[in-house]
């Protein structure tokens, strides 16, 4: 039997064997096989990488824009010419389909391909004359070392909400991804590197809690981004802002997809399935309630058919609509909070607990589940499930469903479907979360607009991708200068007229 292959360390451009003693299998959940082995990296190991990113950017930051963007031009080629082998790693340990996992790598290529624009998105602004003989003008300039800790759910896009920005913008960059997945996260740094990156510019660091609360300790790190859950995400951001790091935090969700009763019923129950069941629900933007408004509560047992017809089975077969959660970790917890909805009242129309794939009995599979009647207070409405689970609620008209959404906690994402312009027009003017759908699922904006969660579901004033990343992984300095040809005379006040 051959050996387990133990994933390496990324730092100053080699990989490298960590010296840990502290090993962590990775699975793949749908046979519980381990793949690989991964290590949560000593503090001298964390502590070397951060070196060798401090000391690259002295010459990284010198490097022209034109080099820089270079470089993700040819990053951007390498991913478009890999995308099946990186799908296919990101199969293997994550779980999802390949369609899928294809599709995650075609996100995360958008967001290389975005920061191909720095040259005009790290563009100042001038004036000239601001003042009599006065110009000011303003200089976008890279932080230093920055770093980033993603979740287990989208081990190469989240990844790419990252460091291309970051680095592009003149920043050098550790990256911490999950540990339960890393393979893939390894592959792309390796084609960063392969595109003609510098050596310690991008460096990759795996581990646990004591890995990330090591990044957001050390004082050579300027600015951290997490996407992940609520829990740890609020940690991440206490811990970096109390030792005077810049913080963005994307967090839980609680995702509300609202259908009128005026809107294409065939289009928006086949968007729901597939925004609700899709990966498994383990996607932060996933639809986890559905709320029917007036007449559309009539369609429930036609949405609740289409589900019993999607295939789960292992990722790697091409024809299925969802694959394995990623832990039996995972599968417990999503199974009792489905048990929680039962004991607290909640008619379980399509129970996917007790699923067995043939040859793979192992699998961490839960099939498509649907709960109706259910209420705020109820666990699996006040939970992230993060598991192929619906919630749907009834409500007599679209300002019911407004207030209902509002009333939650978090801000993620939510949609709704109508053919009334006006209706949507109330609904985008009023709902109070960060990311709307008209007609559309999952409304994660293409990577040239910003991701914009709010409430609950985010800590931080910019969020990743489009102008709002540039801001984050960037300082602005202001310059005013005056160039006189003769001294003048002794000016004591403040007035620059």
């Amino acid at each position: 039997m051959s050996a387990v292959p133990r994933i390496p360390l990324l730092i100053g451009g080699k990989l490298m064997q960590s010296k840990t003693t502290e090993w962590r299998d990775v699975l793949n959940p749908a046979t519980q096989e381990v793949v690989a082995q991964v290590p949560f990296a000593t503090q001298e190991e964390l502590d070397h990488a951060v070196a060798n990113a401090k000391e690259a950017f002295k010459a990284w930051r010198e490097t022209s824009q034109s080099k820089r963007t270079q470089i993700m031009m040819n990053l951007a080629r390498l991913v478009r010419d890999n995308i099946k082998p990186l799908a296919k790693s990101i199969s293997l340990e994550h779980g999802k389909t390949l369609p899928d996992a294809e599709g995650e790598v075609g996100r995360g290529l958008e967001v290389i391909e975005h920061a191909c624009a720095m040259t005009s998105l790290q563009l100042g602004e001038y004036a000239e004359n601001a003042a009599t003989g006065i110009d000011v003008y303003t200089l976008i300039q890279p932080l230093g070392v920055c770093a980033g800790i993603t979740a287990f759910n989208f081990p190469i896009m989240l990844p790419c909400f990252m460091f291309p920005m970051a680095i592009t913008a003149g920043n050098t960059f550790i990256l911490k991804p999950s540990e339960q997945d890393p393979s893939s996260s390894l592959m792309l740094a390796q084609l960063a590197l392969e595109a003609g990156l510098p050596p310690g510019v991008l460096n990759v660091i795996h581990g646990g809690p004591d890995t990330a609360n090591g990044l957001c300790d050390h004082p050579d790190i300027k600015a951290i981004s997490f996407i992940g859950s609520t829990h740890v995400g609020t940690h991440i951001y206490e811990r970096a802002s109390k030792a005077g790091k810049r913080c963005q935090s994307m967090m839980g969700a609680k995702n509300h997809c609202v259908i009128l009763p005026d809107a294409d019923k065939e289009v928006a129950l086949n968007q729901l399935v597939g925004a609700a069941f899709g990966a498994a629900g383990q996607r932060c933007m996933a639809t986890s309630v559905a709320v029917l408004v007036g007449e559309a509560r009539d369609w429930l047992p036609d949405f609740v058919e289409r589900a019993k017809k999607l295939k789960v089975n292992i990722g790697s077969d091409s024809s299925a609509d969802l694959g394995p959660l990623v832990s039996p970790t995972a599968q417990k917890r999503v199974e009792g909070l489905i048990q929680k909805g039962v004991d607290e009242g909640a008619e379980l129309l399509l129970d996917g607990r007790n699923l067995t794939v043939k040859g793979y009995e192992k699998g961490n599979f839960v099939g498509p589940t649907i709960f109706n009647g259910v209420t705020a207070d109820m666990t699996i409405y006040r939970e992230e499930v993060f598991g192929p689970v619906l919630c749907v609620a009834g409500v007599d008209t679209l300002e019911e469903a407004v207030d209902y959404i509002n009333q939650n906690p978090n801000g993620n994402g939510v949609a709704i479907f109508t053919q009334d312009g006006g209706a949507a027009r109330y609904f985008q003017h009023n709902i109070d979360v960060g990311q709307i759908g008209i007609n559309i699922p999952i409304p994660v904006p293409v990577a040239w607009f910003s991701f914009t969660g709010s409430r609950a579901s985010k800590l931080g004033d910019l969020g990743p991708n489009g102008k709002q990343a540039v801001h984050f992984w960037t300082q602005t300095k202001t310059v005013t200068a005056r160039w006189q040809a003769h001294a003048q005379g002794v000016n004591t006040t403040i007035s620059m007229k």
